[in-house]
C-alpha cells in the first residue's frame, strides 16, 4: 500500500509540530518542553497510556490494538545538538548555540502523527508503544530507557527505528542486514615530559615530539594490526598543549580522538594498541603518558528476520527501497535497544539537503507522509487482524 490519504492530509499539521520542536530545541536529557509536548499529544490523540520519566526524561505511548497479540515498540529521538543554526528560516531555532542539526524533530513529529493515526483507526491487534527518547547525542538515551526496565515494562516484543539520510531521494529508504552502524569509543591520551625554552631543547623532554610520534603510530592500528577486510577507524582529532607561547616546550600534550569499528574483537585491539602504543613510545623518550579509553555505543546490529521484514514494509510505501545499504561508521545508540530485543533500523531519505550536523541542515517536512506511512504500514503487517 502506498502512503495513506489521511497521512498526506495530516502533514501540514505534522510539519507545524515538527517546526515548533525545531525552533525550541533542548539537549540530552533536559528535553522537558519536548517531552512534554509530546506527552500532550499522546493524551490528546487518546492513547491508553501515557508514561513520562522513562530513562529520566523518555516519554511512552502505549495504543491497544482491536485484539490481543504481541507489543511492537516504535522509537523516535527527541533531542538537538550544540551547534549555532545558520538556516535563517522563519522557524530557525530560539535558543542560541542549539539546533536540531539531525532531524530529530522530524522523527518525533513523524512519531506523533502515526500515533495519532493508530490511536484513530485501531486497526491491529495487540498493543503498539511509541518511543520517545532524550539523548542519543552523546548520552546513550536508549541505554538510559533499557535500564529503566522499559522493555519488560510494557512487554515489547520488536522494537524499530528510522533516520532521516541527506543525499537519499525523498521518500526511498536504505537499510542492510547485520551491523549497520559503527561502534563509538572516545580516548585521551596525555603525554608527560619536561618542559623548557624552546632555545634549550637538549635541556627538556619534549613533549610535542614524543605526542606527534604517538600519533602517528596509532596509524598502523588500522593498517597494520586489524584484518584488511574489516572495517576500523583510529582518528586523532585533538592535539592540544599546556602552553600557547612560541618560545615554551609544553610540559604535557593532550591527544583525543574516536575509533569507530564493528568487530567486538577489533574493538577490543584497538583499545589495547592505544595503551601499548602511547605507553612504549613515551617510554623510549623518556616521557610517560596516560591512556583513559572510554567505550561508547556499541554497534548497532540489525537483526536479520525483522530487517527483512522492515525491508518489505518500506517496499509498500516507497519506489526504491535499497535492502544492502552500505555500513556507517557514525555512532547510533538505538543499538542498545537492538541489544535488548529483535528489530531494525532503516534510513529515509530526506532529499538534496545540507548533511546531519551541520548548521545548514533542516530536516524536509516533504518526507513526512512517506515516514508516518512506514511507520503505520509496519504496524498494520506485523499485528494484522484476523480475519
Amino acid at each position: 500500500m502506498p502512503i495513506r490519504n489521511r497521512l498526506a492530509e495530516m502533514q501540514p499539521e505534522i510539519a507545524g509540530w515538527r517546526r515548533d520542536l525545531h525552533m525550541h530545541p533542548e539537549l540530552l536529557y533536559e528535553t522537558h518542553r519536548t517531552s512534554a509536548f509530546v506527552a500532550d499529544k499522546l493524551r490528546a490523540f487518546g492513547c491508553d497510556e501515557v508514561v513520562e520519566g522513562i530513562g529520566r526524561t523518555g516519554v511512552v505511548g502505549i495504543i491497544n490494538g482491536k485484539g490481543s497479540g504481541p507489543t511492537v515498540g516504535l522509537r523516535a529521538d527527541m533531542d538537538a545538538l550544540p551547534i549555532l543554526e545558520a538556516t535563517g528560516l522563519p522557524h530557525a531555532s530560539q535558543t542560541p548555540g542549539v539546533m536540531h542539526a539531525c532531524g530529530h524533530d522530524g522523527h518525533t513529529a513523524m512519531l506523533l502523527g502515526a500515533a495519532q493515526y493508530l490511536a484513530e483507526t485501531r486497526n491491529f491487534e495487540g498493543r503498539v508503544a511509541v518511543i520517545f527518547q532524550p539523548a542519543e547525542e552523546g548520552g546513550a538515551g536508549g541505554d538510559a530507557m533499557v535500564k529503566d526496565g522499559m522493555m519488560d515494562r510494557f512487554d515489547i516484543a520488536e522494537v524499530y527505528g528510522m533516520h532521516n539520510a541527506p543525499g537519499l531521494a525523498v521518500g526511498h529508504f536504505a537499510i542492510r542486514t547485520g551491523a549497520f552502524y559503527a561502534a563509538m569509543d572516545a580516548f585521551e591520551i596525555v603525554v608527560t615530559g619536561k618542559g623548557g625554552h624552546a632555545a634549550r631543547p637538549h635541556e627538556v623532554i619534549d613533549t610535542t615530539i614524543v605526542a606527534g610520534q604517538i600519533l602517528s603510530a596509532l596509524q598502523t592500528i588500522a593498517s597494520r594490526n586489524a584484518d584488511p577486510v574489516k572495517a576500523l577507524v583510529v582518528s586523532v582529532t585533538s592535539f592540544r598543549t599546556d602552553t600557547d607561547a612560541f618560545n615554551v616546550i609544553p610540559e604535557t600534550v593532550t591527544l583525543r580522538g574516536t575509533v569507530r569499528s564493528f568487530d567486538a574483537d577489533l574493538r577490543d585491539l584497538a583499545e589495547r594498541r592505544i595503551a601499548e602504543i602511547a605507553k612504549r613510545t613515551a617510554t623510549v623518550y623518556g616521557a610517560s603518558a596516560k591512556v583513559d579509553y572510554q567505550r561508547g555505543y556499541p554497534a548497532m546490529v540489525n537483526h536479520e528476520a525483522e530487517t527483512g521484514f522492515a525491508a518489505e514494509v518500506a517496499a509498500r510505501v516507497s519506489p526504491e527501497v535499497d535492502a544492502e545499504a552500505p555500513a556507517i561508521m557514525g555512532g547510533e545508540d538505538f543499538a542498545f535497544m537492538l541489544e535488548a530485543r529483535p528489530g531494525a533500523y532503516i534510513q529515509i531519505g530526506n532529499g538534496d539537503t545540507a548533511g546531519v550536523h551541520h548548521p545548514l541542515y533542516d530536516f524536509n517536512d516533504e518526507v513526512i507522509p512517506a515516514g508516518c506511512s512506514y511507520w503505520v504500514e509496519l504496524v498494520e503487517t506485523r499485528l494484522k487482524l484476523a480475519s
